[in-house]
C-alpha cells in the first residue's frame, strides 16, 4: 500500500493539541528569515553571556527537534514513537569539540547508547560525526595530502581507535552506525575511515553506513565506486543518502579560494542525482543497505513506487526511510503506517551543547524553499480537523 503523505490524522496522532500549537508557533516564526536571524543571534548572545534562557529554549525549539537532555529522556521519546512503528536514530548532539580529553570522554557515551539501542527493538541506529572525535584541522590536513608529523600520526591513530571501538561495539550488539558526512575539504579522511570500518564490520550485513551528500556533483559516481569496492571486498555497502547540509558554506569557500564549487549547479540537478542514487541502491539490495534520508515527498514516493513495482516488500531489511525528529511527520508516520521501515533522527544532549544543531534546523527551515510553509499548512490542517 503506497502511503498518502497528506493524511494528517496519521501524521500527528502522537502529538497533543498543545504540542501542535507549539509547532505551529515555531514554524510560523521560522517562516520569516529576518525573525529567524534575530532569534538565532539573540540566542547565541544570551548563551555566551550565560543568561537564564535555558528553560525558554528547552520548552520551545529544543522540545520540537530534540529527544531530551539525557539518553534516558531520549529513550522516553523513542518509546512514544514506537507505538506508531517509528524507530529512532540516537544522535548524541554534542559537536564542535577540539580537546583530546573530550574526544575520549565521548566514546563511552556512544557505546552506552549502542548497548541501550541493542536492548530496544525500535532503536536500530546510532549516529556519529567524525568531528566529534577528531580536530577539524587534523582532518583538513589529511584531506589536503600534507605530510603529518609523528605526533599527528599518533593523533590520527587515536581517532581511528575511537571509531573502531564504537563500530566494534555496534557490531557485537547488532546496532547500526551512521557516520555523518562533513565539509568537502575534510571529507576524504572521513570516507577512508568509514570504508575501513565497513570492510571490517559489514560482512554479511550492514553495521556501518557512509553518508553520500548528493548536492555534491561527484557523489553519485562515488556511490557507484563505493559499491564496486564493497563487491570486490565482499562486504555490504551501507549507503545513507542525503541531499546535503553545508551548501552556502561550500559555495562561499570555493568562491573565496578560487576553486570550482563541489556543489550542484541547481536544485534540479541535486534532486535528479538523489533519485538516481536511490534507485541505484534499490536495484542492488543484494550488496547495498540503503538509508533514504530526505524530507522530499517526491523522492520518498518514487522510492516507494519502485519498491512496489518491483515486488520489494515495504519492510525489506535493507531499506530504511528517515526524517529529522520534529519535521516531516506526514512522511514518516504515513510510511510507517504503510509498513515501511522508518527511523527518526533523535538528537539528545545538554541544551547548551545542542545549540549548533538547533541553529541549523532553524536555518534549514528558513532556507529550504517550501519546507516551512508545507509544515505549517499540514499542522494547521490537522488543528482544523480536530476542531471539527
Amino acid at each position: 500500500m503506497l502511503p498518502q503523505f497528506d493524511d494528517t490524522a496519521i501524521a500527528f496522532e502522537y502529538r497533543s493539541n498543545k504540542e501542535l500549537k507549539r509547532a505551529e508557533f515555531l514554524f510560523s516564526s521560522m517562516s520569516s528569515p529576518v525573525l529567524t536571524r534575530i532569534g538565532m543571534g539573540i540566542t547565541k548572545w544570551a548563551m555566551d553571556w550565560h543568561l537564564p534562557i535555558k528553560g525558554l529554549i528547552k520548552h520551545t525549539i529544543f522540545e520540537q527537534f530534540c529527544g531530551g537532555e539525557t539518553m534516558e529522556e531520549a529513550a522516553s521519546t523513542a518509546h512514544i514513537l514506537s507505538k506508531y512503528n517509528v524507530g529512532v536514530i540516537l544522535d548524541y548532539g554534542v559537536e564542535g569539540k577540539e580537546d583530546e580529553h573530550e574526544f575520549d570522554t565521548a566514546v563511552p557515551e556512544f557505546i552506552k547508547a549502542i548497548n541501550y539501542a541493542a536492548s530496544q527493538k525500535n532503536i536500530p541506529f546510532i549516529s556519529v560525526k567524525i568531528t566529534g572525535f577528531s580536530r577539524f584541522a587534523l582532518l583538513e590536513k589529511i584531506h589536503s595530502g600534507q605530510m603529518l608529523s609523528d605526533a599527528e600520526k599518533e593523533e590520527w591513530q587515536r581517532v581511528y581507535n575511537r571509531i573502531d571501538r564504537i563500530c566494534s561495539a555496534a557490531f557485537k550488539a547488532g546496532t547500526m552506525v551512521l557516520i555523518d558526512a562533513e565539509e568537502s575539504w575534510i571529507q576524504q579522511p572521513v570516507d577512508d575511515l568509514t570504508d575501513a570500518m565497513m570492510a571490517q564490520y559489514n560482512k554479511g550485513k550492514a553495521t556501518v553506513f557512509n553518508t553520500f551528500q548528493l548536492y555534491r556533483h561527484d557523489r553519485l559516481e562515488f556511490l557507484k565506486i563505493s559499491h564496486a569496492n564493497a563487491a570486490a571486498g565482499s562486504y555490504i555497502l551501507g549507503a545513507k543518502l542525503v541531499r546535503g547540509a553545508y551548501m552556502e558554506k561550500e559555495r562561499e569557500r570555493a568562491a573565496a579560494q578560487g576553486y570550482p564549487s563541489p556543489i550542484q549547479p541547481n536544485k534540479e540537478a541535486t534532486d535528479q542525482d538523489y533519485d538516481i542514487a536511490t534507485q541505484y541502491c534499490l536495484e542492488h539490495l543484494d550488496k547495498i543497505s540503503v538509508f533514504i534520508g530526505t524530507h522530499n515527498e517526491k523522492s520518498c514516493r518514487l522510492a516507494a513506487e519502485y519498491m512496489e513495482g518491483h515486488a520489494l516488500p515495504p519492510g525489506h531489511p535493507h531499506v530504511y526511510f528517515s526524517q529529522l525528529y520534529g519535521m516531516s511527520d506526514n512522511i514518516s508516520f504515513n510510511l510507517a503506517h504503510s509498513g515501511y521501515h522508518v527511523a527518526k533522527y533523535l538528537p539528545y544532549g545538554p541544551v547548551k551543547d545542542v545549540i549548533p544543531y538547533l541553529m541549523r534546523r532553524a536555518q534549514e527551515n528558513t532556507s529550504v524553499a517550501g519546507q516551512t510553509s508545507r509544515e505549517l499548512s499540514l499542522i494547521r490542517k490537522e488543528i482544523k480537523r480536530r476542531k471539527l
